[in-house]
């Protein structure tokens, strides 16, 4: 029990399986590398489970087989969804009086730490950006101000009803888009916190984009039902996700797809805090991927790829996701660009949500 207790809360992938390589057992850590729970995962042969790492099977086979340790430095395992994972890997035989029931398998993902640099990065982004998304917000609403005045005294020196609505539209209007300006980028702004499921969050967003994409386009998804619900501002997550989603959906044109997907993501690092359970998003698309040169900048507000882009739904998106402590990372490369968004789920969180369709 002491023996599992450890492994349970180490932060590097462990897996056991047996002599054919069926598998026995992940830690939480292994859960989340691999993206598949331990109750799923229990009985499936490593083959299926690593379905393009053949090189590193035969290894497995070779370690069942002598009773010898085996390892790789550096490993490339492709999975479905084109997502690549580079790691290190120790297979270690465990023996029980003198016999050997099976494997220890440990896997150490290399790019890790190269994520974790990545986030300090766009936390500096991040300060840099909010300062810049507030001083465009005092900018915004300046003119805002001027037009509503304008518009109240035209509505003074109007007698036509009708023409006086549309003094009142321009003044409801011009309200309107003050409040979502300090809703959203105001220096004092907070998230207006209730009960929410993410996945409803994530079906309006998915209603949005279909009415705006081209037939060609097939926005799919693929949503863990287990996940409980959460508290955040529905409204703030809904504009953060949708930003994210046009951007997709901007770079697939009028042929393509665009996959919204959502997990457990177990002892997760970010924002400088350990987190054991987060919820993870992912908006996948398969379009052309993101310049090279552009990755490190993207969620600067002005940075766009298009012609016609104010670049500044990802800074937004950027914003509107820290604000519930959550944290948006990118991968991207010639057909498939993926952004996936981490929130975490604290001593909040209701435990009687779930999804089903």
């Amino acid at each position: 029990m002491k023996h599992v207790t450890a492994l349970e809360n180490l932060t590097t992938a462990v897996l056991m399986t047996d002599l054919e390589l069926c598998v026995h057992y992940l830690n939480p850590a292994a859960e989340t590398l691999l993206d598949i729970s331990a109750d799923r995962a229990h009985g499936m042969c490593l083959e299926k489970l690593l379905p393009h790492a053949d090189h590193l099977i035969e290894g497995l086979r070779k370690a069942a087989r002598t009773g010898g340790a085996y390892t790789e430095r550096e490993i490339s395992i492709d999975f479905p969804g084109n997502r690549e994972l580079i790691a290190s890997c120790t297979v270690t035989p465990i023996s029980d009086r003198g016999r050997a029931p099976g494997l220890l398998l440990e896997l150490v993902e290399l790019n890790r730490q190269l994520r974790m640099l990545r986030e300090e990065h766009l936390l500096r982004q991040q300060k840099a950006t909010q300062a810049m998304l507030r001083a465009l917000a005092h900018e915004v609403k300046n003119p805002l101000g001027g037009l509503r005045g304008a518009a109240q005294l035209l509505q003074l020196e109007l007698d036509d009803p009708e023409l006086r609505e549309y003094t009142r539209i321009i003044i409801r209007e011009a309200d309107r888009l003050r409040k979502l300006m300090d809703r959203i980028l105001g220096p004092n702004s907070r998230p207006q916190i209730a009960v929410m499921c993410i996945h409803e969050v994530l079906e309006h967003v998915r209603s949005l984009l279909a009415a705006e994409a081209p037939h060609g386009v097939r926005i799919d998804h693929d949503y863990d039902p287990s996940i409980p619900f959460m508290r955040g501002d529905r409204d703030l997550l809904v504009q953060a996700a949708l930003n994210i989603a046009r951007n997709a959906l901007q770079a697939v044109g009028h042929t393509g797809v665009i996959l919204v997907r959502t997990r457990i993501a177990r002892q997760r690092t970010f924002n400088h805090q350990r987190h054991r359970l987060a919820i993870k998003i992912d908006i996948v698309d398969d379009g052309p991927g993101i310049p090279p040169e552009m990755r490190e900048h993207i969620f600067f507000p002005m940075i766009t790829g298009r012609a016609e882009g104010a670049g500044l739904g990802l800074s937004i998106a950027q914003h509107l996701i820290s604000q519930h402590e959550g944290v948006i990372e990118c991968e991207s490369r010639p057909g498939c660009t993926e952004f996936t968004i981490l929130l975490p789920l604290g001593n909040g969180v209701s435990k009687t949500g779930s999804w089903s369709q």
